[in-house]
């Protein structure tokens, strides 16, 4: 545990931060998910769900949340599975 008052604000301050970043963390992967579930059962709003997907994904990557290049990843991946099934 820290003794000195500018190190007991940054654990105050971290914590502070860790918790808005699981909760950007969380939503982004429950987009995530559903337009996985989307995709795998052939449900129509597809196209709907795949700009909320990438919409979070772009939002952790502004807010640092998760590597810019990991989103233009994550975007690629989520329109090659999108193609996939529409080509099918």
């Amino acid at each position: 545990m820290p003794n000195i008052k500018s190190a007991k604000k940054r654990v105050k301050v971290i914590a502070t931060k860790t918790m808005r970043n699981k909760v950007v963390k969380s939503a982004l992967k429950t987009e995530l998910k559903k337009f996985d579930a989307a995709v795998a059962g052939d449900a129509d709003n597809k196209q709907a769900l795949f700009a909320q997907a990438v919409g979070a994904v772009d939002k952790a990557a502004v807010k640092g949340i998760i590597h810019r290049n990991k989103a233009n990843r994550t975007k690629a991946q989520l329109a090659k599975k999108l193609n996939a099934k529409a080509a099918e």
